[in-house]
């Protein structure tokens, strides 16, 4: 077996991963850098106001991106991630992997507990993989995750052994998800409808779950005992907050006049137009988190008609003016994607900036070879009488940041320059569900949360990841690439590859990439410990925050 972490780093690292915190926002008001210096306070509550209500509690189910850092407040994981991409311990002390990169060995700590008196060891971790793979219907999220997994052997209560079917780079980003996270045995036995939350929803997190009111707010209370934070975590033991509220409030302007009337303490979702009310402005802060993960881009169906055929979605693809219609509704505060992957990853394909986009003529052509050389009274084009139109199902639970109004002037752009018709239908979860279920969906926008690209480039393109497992006739080039590279170990050979596979999907447009995501989140000056999760790019929990009184 070969160690891959030495327990003794933890205390190294800790001090490097929480200037994550700090270094990750690209602004912030000069109020915040002279928090540093203020010893942490305890107690108090702290309440935010996020955009978006979580659909589903169970980090076993969620695929909502911004639940994730709600259910963050009640859920660990064995492994955290770091900034700089390494992993580090949480639940686990250490780790050692053998040589066919097929088992992994973990020493667990043997000092956590439940929030329900239930102690954390090898048989809990059994029993929260054992109830995802015995409930992918449900679970399939988290099951995506788990697809190279075979079992687990408890070797004894603090030591357990992870055996893969083959190997798989992208483990340690899996098992340092949210969505691999661990509920009390207790919560998993008794089958309740864990996407509802409350406080029979127990994890080992710095809070427990008190309290939601749908449509209002969720509550987490402090959990007193907690010692085990994880080393991206700017401190040690128990949240400083006695108690964290969760207000939804999915109007902008809402937030904003929220936080700006102090009924709220933080807020995530800052618009465009709303950053000049909080930055650089005396009594709060404006922060910003990295671009490490997907891009949000355009999924499209490649063996649906009329998108089966090459010429149609690179028209699409090219069709429109992303540059100026992404500065039009962000005003300059994101960038424009050329990859799936967020320009902020390490294995982001470089070599795609500058390479597509904006080639209306060219896009004209392709769809005149394609045979849609007629228009009806609309002005769209059409072939043997049917009009030339794709569907964009956006899921209402997962539309923020003004994503919908994007799509709407990229819509409005592909009429008037190509004719072709890119229908807006915004729907529901369960819509979508039944969609994927089948394999009966068009183009989906998203961005998904792994930094890992081999695992964001399977989820999204990969023949049994997020999209794709129910469609039997995928691309055998690309998804052979994804998986010979989740095979490939870290290092240059998995690097070339993964670019090449960005390349492939953007020329194949089977991806259309459109910005580069980052939260943006105010707060007052009083509130200390703003930071963001490696693992998420988004806001991490609550842990870490702290107040003080304002000043008279």
């Amino acid at each position: 077996m070969t160690p891959r972490f030495s327990p003794t780093l933890a205390t190294a690292v800790v001090a490097v991963a929480s200037l994550f915190a700090l270094s990750a926002c690209n602004k912030e008001s000069a109020s915040t850098s002279q928090q540093t210096a203020t010893q942490p306070i305890a107690g108090g509550t702290l309440t935010w106001g996020v955009g978006t209500e979580p659909t589903c509690f169970d980090p076993h189910s969620s695929s909502q991106q911004n639940s994730f850092f709600l259910i963050r407040n009640f859920v660990d994981s064995l492994v955290a991630k770091l900034a700089d991409g390494s992993f580090v311990p949480w639940l686990a002390k250490s780790w050692t992997v053998s040589e066919d990169g097929k088992t992994y060995n973990f020493i667990l700590r043997d000092d956590v507990k439940f929030t329900d008196g239930t102690p954390f060891n090898a048989d809990a971790v059994k029993a929260n993989f054992d109830y995802i793979i015995n409930n992918k219907g449900t679970t399939s999220a988290s099951a995506s995750l788990l697809v190279p997994y075979d079992h687990i052997e408890v070797l004894s209560p603090s030591e357990l052994k992870i055996v893969l079917k083959q190997p798989d780079s992208t483990t340690l980003e899996s098992l340092s998800s949210v969505k691999l996270g661990f509920l009390s045995p207790k919560t998993l036995a008794e089958n309740k409808d864990l996407c509802a939350g409350g406080p029979a929803l127990v994890g080992t997190g710095p809070f427990t779950f008190a309290s939601y009111q749908r449509g209002q707010s969720v509550t987490f209370a402090k959990n007193p005992d907690y010692h085990w934070g994880p080393a991206f975590a700017q401190h040690q033991g128990p949240a400083y907050l006695d108690q964290v509220v969760y207000r939804f409030l999915p109007e902008a302007s809402v937030r904003t006049g929220a936080l700006s009337s102090g009924q709220v303490d933080l807020i995530e979702g800052v618009q465009p137009t709303d950053i000049g009310v909080f930055d650089k402005v005396d009594g709060f802060q404006y922060l910003t988190g990295p671009s490490a993960t997907t891009s949000f881009s355009l999924n499209i169906n490649y063996t649906t008609a009329p998108a089966d055929d090459v010429r149609v979605r690179r028209a699409l693809r090219d069709g429109f003016d992303l540059d100026a219609i992404v500065k039009s509704v962000y005003l300059g505060t994101v960038r424009r994607a050329w990859s799936n992957i967020g320009p902020d990853n390490a294995d982001h394909a470089a070599a795609l900036n500058g390479s597509w986009g904006n080639k209306v003529e060219q896009a004209n052509k392709l769809l005149d070879e394609a045979g849609w050389t007629q228009r009806d009274a609309d002005g769209f084009r059409t072939r043997d009488g049917k009009r030339l139109s794709i569907e964009v199902g956006y899921p209402q639970p997962y539309v923020r940041d003004s994503r919908d109004v994007l799509i709407r002037a990229i819509q409005s752009a592909l009429r008037q320059n190509i004719g072709l018709d890119l229908h807006l239908q915004i729907t529901t979860a369960g819509d979508f569900a039944n969609q994927k279920a089948t394999g009966n969906w068009t183009i989906y926008p998203n961005t998904d949360n792994p930094s890992d690209v081999a695992m964001e480039l399977w989820d999204m393109l990969g023949d049994k990841g997020f999209l794709y497992n129910a469609i039997a006739k995928s691309d055998p080039v690309i998804t052979g690439d994804i998986n010979q590279a989740r095979l490939l170990p870290v290092g240059p050979q998995r690097r070339e590859l993964l670019a090449k596979i960005q390349q492939y999907a953007v020329d194949q447009a089977y991806i259309v990439p459109l910005f580069a995501p980052a939260y943006h989140v105010a707060a007052k000056s009083t509130v200390h410990g703003v930071g963001f999760e490696p693992q998420l790019d988004s806001p991490a929990s609550s842990y870490d925050l702290w107040t003080t009184p304002a000043s008279k």
